[in-house]
């Protein structure tokens, strides 16, 4: 089936999760989508992954095919309880013997209530492999390593470039190209230090283990369900990924320099794990134990020290990891991704469509002005997360937690760790779908009376909209 002339073609630059979410959301609403990946095949890196209660809602608005793809990976709730099926975020002390007459004794400290289904987590290859079948044969092309990115006022189309020679034209471009984007330092140049990510200081060692050799490592009760071992410069966090399966990480700080230019993986042993936990609480070092004798150590690498000023330029935008990529300690990175993608949806094709058509506008100006609306829209609070991530990171990690005589200062931080983590699961995203309706109605009615002979308009919309309440809202 051929679609409406004034339908935009988008091209998709990197095939993450967030890429194939995109490239569900569009494909379900008619939008012909080219998705281009330099890499031969689909993988993911890390073990597991988690989603709120409100992201799998968002999923749901962009296609339900997304959560299909997520509950045929044998998605399972955080807390495996057949009683109460409530999902818990538990923190406990991981530092130490804290009871004499009990070395498995883990001092409980915060137990956040996500609710019912509240954080369903899955294995990320197997969460990837089931999104790619939920993509219409013929949008995804593999081994298309972007060169270049050409966006000519007066231009009928953006041209991409890849490294292979080959160039393809599309209406709008939309970069899910990851933590270390090329469309990102395309946009804002070589020698702007918010094209490059940078070194959080902190890195993670990941492992997949069966499930029963963790219950006889650590008990039953910790193994069903999520939880956070915190302690001095370290953090160890492990839940289900699946019915019979543990996804465990551990976060170390390193005062050490990670170049830019080296590879963001390193060979390691579970001797290095073991050994920046020798002095933790026994069920942590029983845990430890199950790992694998070599692993790898990722390098945790995010944008906090430069931000990104503006996620969109003309008819091409950044969305997930490429505009604001963010270390872990939320566990929101891709959920914020999903959030990106849901405010897109929400305008393209639909809105773009409408006005370009009632309105006498042209397709390149309603996209223009659709990224303008994202990158107001969702720049604060994904870059919210970015500093709140690291934050959370160094109340997890306080030295004073190896000193007895500071407990009551360490464990006042939970507070703060409950307040930011409720900012993240209870995000109105039907709020978040009406301000980004409103904005854009507002762009087009600017450029209607900004238009010009030839109806070509290169200028930037203002951005003098209020910002909506949602973004400050806990």
């Amino acid at each position: 089936m051929t679609n409406p002339p004034d339908t935009p073609d988008i091209a998709i630059v990197g095939g993450g999760i967030v890429g194939l979410v995109l490239a569900a959301g569009l494909t379900r609403r008619g939008v012909q989508v080219k998705l281009f990946e330099q890499a031969r095949n689909f993988r993911e890196i890390g073990a597991g992954i988690g989603f709120t209660r409100n992201t799998v809602n968002c999923m749901e608005k962009i296609s339900p095919g997304i959560v299909r793809a997520l509950r045929s990976g044998g998605s399972v709730n955080v807390s495996l309880d057949q009683v109460d099926p409530n999902a818990y975020l538990r923190y406990i002390n991981g530092y130490g013997l804290q009871r004499e007459d009990d070395p498995m004794y883990q001092k409980p400290l915060l137990r956040l209530d996500a609710g019912v289904k509240g954080w369903e987590t899955v294995r990320r290859d197997q969460f990837l492999d089931d999104l790619v079948k939920e993509i219409p044969e013929g949008v995804i092309h593999l081994q298309k390593r972007l060169e270049n990115i050409i966006d000519e006022d007066g231009s009928e189309k953006v041209v991409l470039q890849f490294t292979d020679g080959t160039r393809v034209e599309a209406d709008a471009v939309i970069a899910t190209d990851g933590i270390k984007s090329t469309a990102r330092r395309l946009l804002l140049g070589e020698d702007n230090p918010a094209s490059y990510p940078q070194y959080s200081h902190k890195v993670a060692y990941r492992a997949l283990i069966p499930m029963d050799k963790v219950t006889a490592a650590i008990g039953e009760y910790k193994t069903q369900k999520q939880h956070m071992h915190v302690g001095p410069n370290a953090h160890l966090i492990h839940y289900p990924v699946n019915t019979n399966t543990i996804g465990a990480t551990v976060v170390v700080s390193d005062p050490n320099d990670w170049p830019l230019d080296k590879p963001t993986t390193a060979r390691a042993s579970r001797k290095d794990v073991s050994d920046a936990l020798a002095n933790w609480s026994l069920p942590v070092r029983n845990l430890v134990d199950l790992f694998p004798e070599e692993l790898d150590q990722w390098a945790l690498f995010d944008l906090a020290e430069y931000p990104v000023p503006q996620y969109n330029k003309g008819r091409v935008c950044l969305v997930g990891d490429a505009a604001h990529a963010s270390s872990p300690h939320h566990g929101a990175g891709a959920s914020f991704g999903v959030e990106d993608v849901l405010c897109l949806c929400t305008i393209i094709p639909e809105q773009t469509v409408q006005y370009t058509r009632e309105r006498n506008v042209s397709k390149g100006d309603s996209m223009r002005a659709a990224f303008e609306t994202y990158d107001k829209i969702r720049r604060t609070r994904t870059q919210w997360l970015v500093n709140s991530s690291r934050r959370v990171c160094d109340l997890f990690q306080q030295p004073e937690w190896a000193d007895p005589a500071k407990r009551v200062k360490t464990e006042s931080c939970f507070e703060e760790v409950k307040d930011r983590s409720f900012k993240i699961w209870h995000f109105d995203s039907a709020k978040m779908q009406e301000d980004t309706l409103r904005d854009y109605q507002e762009r087009i009615r600017a450029l209607e009376k900004k238009k010009v002979v030839n109806g070509v308009n290169g200028k930037t919309i203002s951005n003098a909209v209020k910002e909506p309440e949602w973004l400050f809202a806990h």
